[in-house]
């Protein structure tokens, strides 16, 4: 997918535990082979081109372009898997996908867990027994620098923007990179969602403060073009490092 994943087990490594790493390893391959829009023989290369179907490709094609969709009208359209004219459901499929390789874990009895993939990240349990995960955020101003530290149980961090990759979300009225923003994270109890919510905040800029802050259950944190940071009232900072705002 264009990036680093890696995992963080804080429970006993049981034969059960090995096994459901492996097996959560294995579906990220799998979601790379039919996902990845790099790879020109993925389904979604292929189907992208018209050289098959939604019907012949694997069923996580359909299933993902329906949340696709679903994304598109919560979002009155600003997230698109085809801005650009081109399908890509990159915007989604990362985070949903790290949700599904932390559920596999959980599933094998993995309750403290950390899966980061990208900057899309699935917090489980804790950290420390009675110490919350805690992440740090980068600063897409400051290359090196911590902009500000998430902490939380059970919590999704999704973050959307310039710093690993440079300017690469659309804007799906134009089609061109949106360029209000230099990144955007939301936290909330879905991956999936915080995924998509952080692609469509980037691509809004300051119209993602309002819109974001006031769906229930999700933060959110911007970073304006000239390195200023704001959050809403509820974002889960520990760092006091982020002017807020009341939601």
């Amino acid at each position: 997918m264009g990036t680093v994943f890696s995992f963080d087990i804080r429970d006993p490594a049981t034969p059960a535990v090995h096994a459901a790493l492996h097996g959560a390893v294995a579906w990220l391959h799998h979601v790379d082979a039919v996902f990845s829009t790099y790879r020109p023989d993925s389904a979604v290369s292929r189907l992208a081109r018209g050289e098959t179907t939604v019907e012949r490709c694997p069923a996580e094609v359909g299933e993902v372009l329906r949340l696709c969709a679903e994304a598109e009208r919560r979002t009155q359209g600003w997230f698109s898997a085809t801005a650009g004219g081109v399908l890509d459901p990159s915007g989604l499929v990362k985070g949903w996908a790290v949700e599904r390789a932390s559920e596999v874990l959980y599933a094998a009895g993995a309750r403290n867990t950390c899966v980061n993939g990208g900057g899309d990240i699935r917090l489980r349990g804790e950290g420390a027994p009675g110490t919350p995960w805690r992440i740090g955020i980068a600063d897409p101003a400051r290359p090196g620098r911590l902009l500000t530290v998430v902490a939380g149980r059970d919590l999704a961090v999704a973050t959307s923007g310039t710093a690993e990759r440079g300017c690469h979300i659309l804007d799906p009225r134009t089609g061109r990179p949106a360029r209000g923003l230099l990144s955007a994270t939301v936290t909330g109890p879905s991956l999936t969602w915080a995924d998509v919510y952080a692609t469509a905040a980037f691509a809004m800029g300051d119209l993602a403060r309002d819109r974001i802050a006031r769906l229930e259950g999700y933060d959110v944190m911007t970073v304006s073009p000239a390195g200023e940071a704001w959050a809403n009232a509820g974002f889960p900072c520990i760092a006091d490092t982020v002017r807020t705002q009341g939601a």
